[in-house]
């Protein structure tokens, strides 16, 4: 069954990544930032998220990182592309050049719109 038909229950671990019932995390690390989002891709294109609108490349996705080094500000801003109910964000850490962080939220949640957005805890 695919992540959007059935989202992991809080606690559990499904396909590397984690869920709290709200959010689904999960980290993808290839030889280059290339290839980890062709890997993002990929996943949610199995999972169910294939309609969703994506950057056309690694390129494009690039525009969406956040210029600042100032970490307060990576605190209360999201990192990269942000396109309800997915979220392919930039690591803080600088190290981690070739990582690229997924986050789903469950759609199907009371105020799930404000979540996303951090708008509610």
């Amino acid at each position: 069954m695919a992540l959007k038909d059935e989202f992991p229950p809080e606690g559990s671990d499904y396909l590397g990544g984690t869920s709290d019932g709200y959010v689904y995390r999960t980290i993808f690390a290839g030889a280059t930032l290339a290839h980890s989002y062709d890997m993002v891709r990929q996943f949610l294109a199995e999972e169910g998220f294939g309609h969703l609108p994506l950057p056309a490349d690694v390129e494009e996705l690039k525009m969406f990182r956040l210029s600042t080094r100032n970490r307060q500000i990576l605190m209360f801003e999201d990192n990269g592309y942000v396109h309800n109910p997915i979220k392919i964000l930039f690591p803080n850490d600088a190290r981690q050049k070739r990582a690229l962080i997924l986050e789903i939220y469950n759609e199907a949640i009371p105020k799930h719109l404000l979540r996303f957005h951090r708008r509610l805890d």
